[in-house]
């Protein structure tokens, strides 16, 4: 069974796995988000003795946390993935996730327990990033391999659909927290409502996730008996090259990612000045700009290669970044509107095409072990610390415009990478390593 089998997939199927796919996604960006955007609350709830900007610090610094842990979650889940299926891990995730969500939700305050409220947030993160390890990862190797070749990129491009997905509704939720609830009842309970909420979503996932069948390339592995059983090993052993291409590929994609659509509004609020419910609608405005051009950009990366789209991406964010972050210093309503949804437009632009140009790169022995290991590399290493690195070089330069330079950097990041890769759309996902005999 190649590739192409895959291209006769049930249409019915075919909308179950990008509905399994993507959900995961959802719900564990959605938490994220929330986290990120109750910095401040969260900052006063776990870290009150602290000073704003030191909270601050601490919050973020909890929220890298996760991040370094990510690695681990991925060998775990990638190791699952590749030797005993797609399947597997997308429903111990989901739960996994819900378990850290759920926990961080009913976590005791500072106020209550002292130094331990802290200490059980960061257990809680901890569970929450050995998760996130091995999302991506899995949602990205399944999706590809269930969609169509020529169509591939407009499948992959549903992972980030709902990734986005999770930070609007994340963003809408918060912006009704601050409008329905006063500042002291955010403070003193309501701030648990939307970690509570996700509970039930990830039940949804974890219900679709279980009736959903394995790809069609995984089980062509099976019948050929060619699954690995050290793919962890193999991925450095065979394609260390594709690993240090993913590396370089999400670290463009996940750092321009945590400051657009996460650091961003503490930005907006702490920086310029922004109120928090017109920060949070920001957001929102953003998610919702994101979104309908995040599946264009699969679709075009399917027509004329990923390459082209991800160049494009890289080149607009050398020459963009700076100026979309002097007009949202501008005193006018129009002028943070304006960057915000500048920004939203570059990164958008990313997501609808990155997953299928990484999944491409790996052979379906190892695809799943490459993406997470990769995936998590960047995020622990290049993406998680962002948002306390941004808050730490703006007050110790005092200028506002680190982001703008930092996401410069991170185009360069982007252009030199793809430079070192082959084009990759439409390509047959089984490759010959996968049907060597072993």
């Amino acid at each position: 069974m190649t590739s192409e089998t895959s291209g006769h997939v049930d249409r019915k199927d075919l909308r179950r796995s990008v509905f399994a796919g993507s959900v995961g996604v959802f719900v564990h960006w959605f938490d994220w988000a929330v986290y990120a955007y109750l910095a401040t609350t969260m900052a006063q709830v776990f870290f009150p003795e602290q000073d704003g900007t030191t909270g601050l610090l601490s919050v973020f610094a909890v929220f890298a946390v996760a991040f370094f842990v990510r690695p681990l979650g991925s060998v775990l889940f990638g190791h699952l993935g590749d030797r005993f299926g797609r399947k597997t891990t997308l429903s111990v995730v989901i739960i996994s996730m819900a378990a850290g969500t759920l926990m961080l939700g009913l976590l005791p305050t500072y106020e209550s327990v002292g130094v331990i409220a802290p200490l059980l947030l960061v257990v809680a993160r901890i569970i929450q990033g050995l998760a996130a390890g091995g999302e991506f990862g899995s949602a990205a190797a399944f999706l590809a391999e269930f969609s169509p070749p020529k169509r591939r990129g407009f499948g992959c491009s549903w992972i980030e659909f709902g990734s986005v997905g999770g930070f609007l509704c994340a963003s809408f939720v918060v912006w009704a927290l601050h409008s329905v609830f006063t500042p002291a009842d955010v403070l003193d309970w309501a701030w648990r409502l939307p970690f509570l909420l996700t509970v039930p979503l990830a039940a949804v996932g974890l219900y679709i996730r279980l009736r959903i069948e394995d790809t069609p390339e995984y089980r062509a592995l099976e019948d050929m008996n060619n699954v690995p059983s050290q793919p962890v090993v193999e991925v450095f052993r065979s394609n260390g090259r594709q690993f240090l291409q993913t590396v370089g590929i999400e670290t463009f994609m996940n750092s321009t990612f945590y400051i657009v659509l996460v650091y961003l509004i503490t930005y907006q609020e702490e920086i310029v000045g922004i109120p928090a419910d017109r920060a949070a609608l920001l957001s929102a405005g953003a998610s919702v700009v994101a979104m309908g051009v995040i599946p264009l950009s699969g679709i075009v990366s399917d027509r004329v290669g990923r390459k082209p789209v991800l160049y494009t991406a890289a080149g607009l964010m050398v020459v963009g970044s700076v100026p979309l972050f002097l007009l949202m210093q501008v005193n006018s309503s129009w002028s943070a509107f304006a960057a915000t949804f500048g920004l939203a437009v570059i990164l958008a632009v990313i997501l609808g095409t990155h997953a299928s140009a990484v999944a491409e790169l790996f052979p379906t022995r190892t695809r799943q072990s490459g993406l997470s290991m990769a995936y998590s590399v960047a995020g622990a290493f290049f993406a998680g610390t962002l948002p306390y690195l941004m808050t730490w070089l703006i007050a110790l330069t005092g200028s506002a415009m680190v982001p703008g330079f930092t996401m410069i950097v991170i185009g360069i990041i982007g252009a030199v990478t793809l430079r070192t890769m082959p084009e990759t759309s439409g390509s047959d996902l089984l490759h010959e390593s996968d049907r060597a005999p072993r």
